[in-house]
């Protein structure tokens, strides 16, 4: 039987250490890690994988190791930033993931000569939808891939998600800071596919909604699933998030 609409178990599972830990930058938070996938089909893009935790130290990119891991056997490389958490200080966040893009696209051995799929779930949806919206030049993604995304910092708020963490990551109203917020920003030149969870109670599918209505030419697809479904291999929406890669890698 598929898990529970809302099982956590994929935050605690345990997975094999990355092939590699690369590093971006110079602060502590500034590395990566990378989980090559030998198999990979010729020409497939190196998805940079980025974690969600509404933005919060508590959680960071160790969960995504079983998702990680399960892509490398199904042919996916992955390079899984941490970045910077600090409650009223989103543009750390920002620049690092930012910062992360930039230096896998610098790695020829990483990228093959093709630019990366930019990946995220949850609060690294967000992250993912933004730094897409203003990247430019070589950092520009070859598509990006939201799962659950907080898309709309407004709408987020004012739901008050995660006992208000979109006020508490901003540090002020979203009001204040349209060019972090997807739903406000120009759609991204890179193709967006969008995967959300239709039993999602941590982050509401009206919040993906949002953004497409905002985006048209965005891809949602809703599926019968709850929000961690979505970064858990054995969850019932793995297959939807397979076949979104799969899309973008094709060219949308």
């Amino acid at each position: 039987m598929p898990p529970h609409p809302e099982d956590r178990s994929v935050l605690t599972r345990p997975a094999a250490p990355p092939d590699h830990l690369l590093r971006y930058g110079s602060a502590a938070e500034q590395v990566a890690d990378v989980r090559l996938a030998p198999g990979a089909p010729d020409g497939r893009p190196i998805v940079v994988l980025v974690h969600g935790g509404f933005w919060r130290p508590a959680y960071d990119r160790a969960h995504l190791g079983p998702m990680a891991e399960a892509l490398a056997r199904v042919g996916w490389s992955t390079v899984a930033p941490e970045y910077r958490r600090v409650p009223g200080r989103p543009d750390l966040a920002v620049d690092d993931v930012r910062a992360a893009l930039r230096h896998v696209a610098g790695r020829a051995e990483l990228t093959r000569g093709r630019r990366a799929l930019l990946a995220g779930h949850s609060a690294g949806g967000h992250l993912v939808l933004q730094v897409a919206a203003t990247a430019c030049g070589a950092e520009t993604p070859a598509g990006v891939l939201a799962l659950a995304p907080v898309a709309d910092l407004r709408l987020g708020q004012a739901l008050g998600l995660g006992g208000d963490a979109v006020r508490a990551f901003l540090g002020e109203d979203a009001d204040a800071r349209p060019d972090l917020d997807p739903a406000r920003l120009p759609a991204p030149a890179a193709p967006v596919r969008i995967v959300h969870g239709a039993a999602d109670d941590v982050v509401p599918p009206s919040l993906s909604r949002s953004y497409a209505h905002a985006h048209g030419a965005s891809g949602l697809v809703l599926v019968p699933s709850g929000h961690f479904s979505l970064i858990d291999p054995c969850g019932d929406a793995w297959p939807a998030v397979l076949e979104a890669l799969d899309l973008l890698a094709a060219g949308g």
